[in-house]
């Protein structure tokens, strides 16, 4: 757990270095959307690639695919109540598509994936990675489909039928990524040692990258401005109350081994996605509720993770 611990800190190191080169302007708006067009076209593709290629064989993703039913279920039923918590709750119109994607979708590989290795051992890093799988394909699709709506722009267009600008949102080089990895895996094919390398030093770029981006985020809406809200509450109530209580009711009704439960649990209690503020700076979407809801949910997260994990272990 210590371990984990320092991997969270060190994330926040990162975004206050942002926070600080802004401050002594070496950042500016321009370099942060210079940052962001790096990380979703370019750093963040090749991570995704990387990952799935690197950890998973055809046998091994054939065998453990049975097992992403419960972060399927878990997230599907977790959207749907987002839905109807933001109509109860009254969350803000123009955020209530970033709202159900950050009350929905995890931290499942920066954080997550060295927690569970804090926690279990190496054994656990096939589950995070099914785990990660239906994430990621649920946030690059779902979620970024309902982040490119509350851009009132992109909605006119998808209520016209205009599908065009909102493929292009939900196709991103970040979801090409994925699938390529994904498809790569199911052939057999095995990553050249020498591009791999390549690839590598771009996808290294993703965590650092990105957490300037949000430090220069917060920077420019103001520290003073990053408060705690109504909506911010619902999405730690969504990530760290909702979400992992419905993948721990599912293992009660959907038999899988204990070890795959835990890990399902812990993932589906992570922080909000470092690439929402990004994507939402990209989309023209409230960038400082993402960039507060991701502070509060990662500040959170260090006084909530004891408590998770005294409740499942």
């Amino acid at each position: 757990m210590v371990s984990a611990y320092i991997n969270i800190f060190f994330i926040f190191v990162l975004m206050f270095i942002g926070y600080f080169l802004t401050y002594k302007q070496w950042f500016s708006n321009q370099i942060g959307d210079a940052f962001s067009k790096l990380v979703l076209q370019i750093a963040l593709p090749c991570n995704m690639f990387l990952t799935i290629t690197k950890n998973f064989s055809r046998s091994e993703f054939l065998h453990l695919v049975g097992g992403m039913v419960i972060p399927l279920l878990s997230m599907l039923l977790t959207f749907a109540i987002s839905f109807i918590y933001r109509r109860v709750f009254r969350i803000t119109p123009a955020r209530k598509g970033i709202f159900s994607t950050m009350f929905t979708c995890s931290n499942t590989i920066f954080i997550g994936l060295p927690i569970n290795l804090a926690i279990f051992g190496e054994q656990a890093v096939p589950y995070v990675l099914l785990y990660y799988i239906v994430n990621t394909t649920i946030f690059w699709t779902l979620g970024i489909y309902f982040i490119a709506r509350d851009n009132p722009k992109i909605e006119q267009a998808t209520v016209n039928f205009h599908l065009v600008p909102i493929l292009k949102k939900i196709f991103s080089p970040a979801l090409l990524g994925f699938l390529i990895g994904l498809c790569a895996v199911l052939i057999n094919f095995n990553v050249p040692n020498s591009i791999a390398t390549f690839l590598d030093y771009l996808a290294n770029l993703t965590t650092p990258l990105s957490m300037f981006v949000i430090g220069i985020i917060v920077y420019n809406v103001g520290i003073k401005n990053l408060t705690l809200n109504k909506d911010i509450i619902g999405v730690i109530v969504g990530r760290y109350v909702i979400s992992p209580l419905i993948v721990w009711l599912l293992g009660q009704w959907i038999s899988v081994p204990p070890l795959m439960l835990s890990v399902f649990i812990i993932q589906a209690a992570m922080p909000v996605q470092n690439s929402v503020p990004i994507l939402a700076r990209s989309y023209d979407a409230d960038q400082q509720f993402a960039a507060s809801s991701l502070g509060y949910s990662v500040l959170l997260y260090l006084a909530y993770i004891p408590l998770l994990l005294k409740l499942i272990l």
